[in-house]
């Protein structure tokens, strides 16, 4: 695998249609390569396996070990989709799995588990534009790495929603908590906060509750807390209730199925600022700008902050 600062070539060649590969010891077999999955740009299979390949190294350590829900477009981002989270009897022998049954399902569901290489290639070559993992891992399922605060606009201007994850990361500095940031690749942000499997998906859940709570009390003008639709017409709304267990967004450094082939992009918090764009971070140039400024995200995957600590220095912003 090639390192980070280093370019890898294409992993298929520009012409057959049917190609055979060999990765992290298993044959992988990749069909219909020419088939146009971004009609506007003339982008095919071909060249999002070709991505993934040359970005995995950035962002497998988003993947490993965990079970993920498989976001199928074998058709392209204007054909059928599907989400696919029982791949029982479906896939390869050596495809690792994950069996869970969910409070209230009567059958335990098999889940895809990215082990590696191979198994983010796979996914890719079922059509999944986008990777969807857990925010656990298969070692403590009920455990994330990360807690998620998700910013969802209405027909909020772009501005706006960073203006959002800028409060949002001022009250956590306040507090004393990392975190990172990345684009949706969509229309939002997506904020996290490493929380090193300390805590259940139900803590993290209230963490990010109690958050959005003070965020909102900061600008109440043109965000919300509902969930119901209805109720928060024309602002943002600050999702908590990703973190739940297999609730599931876009990676770090995912495509997403959107016009334009964008990617959901880790920033530096001072890039994230008024003039930033969504269509600034592409299939086009995320593997140049990782070559250059390295993963903002890696924090992550680190030591995980005192939840309870951070809480009780909420507490002023609830009070006010």
């Amino acid at each position: 695998m090639a390192s980070n600062g280093q370019t890898r070539n294409n992993l298929l060649d520009p012409a057959e249609e049917i190609q055979i590969r060999k990765i992290s010891g298993h044959e992988l077999k990749f069909t219909h390569l020419s088939k146009i999955f971004w009609p506007k740009e003339n982008l095919t299979k071909r060249d999002m396996l070709n991505y993934y390949y040359q970005v995995a190294p950035y962002i497998l350590p988003y993947l490993k070990s965990r079970p993920h829900s498989l976001n199928r477009h074998p058709d392209g981002i204007e054909g059928e989709h599907f989400f696919q989270k029982n791949i029982k009897g479906k896939a390869p022998e050596w495809i690792e799995k994950f069996a869970y049954r969910s409070e209230g399902d009567e059958k335990e569901k098999e889940f895809l588990v990215c082990a590696d290489e191979a198994h983010l290639l796979y996914m890719v070559s079922l059509g999944c534009i986008e990777i969807n993992p857990w925010s656990s891992r298969i070692g403590k399922p009920g455990y994330p790495d990360w807690c998620i605060i998700d910013f969802d606009p209405d027909n909020n201007p772009f501005s706006q929603v960073i203006d959002a994850a800028q409060v949002t990361h001022q009250i956590l500095e306040s507090i004393g908590v990392n975190s990172c940031c990345k684009t949706s690749g969509s229309t939002g942000i997506h904020i996290y906060i490493p929380l090193g499997t300390k805590y259940t998906y139900d803590e993290s859940k209230e963490f990010a509750r109690v958050i959005v709570t003070a965020v909102h009390a900061e600008i109440p003008g043109f965000t919300s807390i509902d969930r119901p639709t209805l109720k928060r017409k024309g602002k943002i709304y600050l999702d908590f209730l990703q973190n739940r267990p297999q609730a599931t967004l876009a990676a770090p450094y995912s495509l997403r199925p959107k016009p334009g082939a964008p990617v959901s992009m880790p920033l530096y918090w001072p890039e994230l600022k008024k003039g930033l764009q969504m269509e600034d971070f592409t299939i086009y140039n995320a593997l140049e700008r990782l070559r250059k400024e390295g993963d903002p995200f890696k924090p992550v995957l680190g030591k995980g902050v005192d939840m309870y600590k951070a809480m009780e220095r909420l507490r002023p912003y609830a009070e006010r």
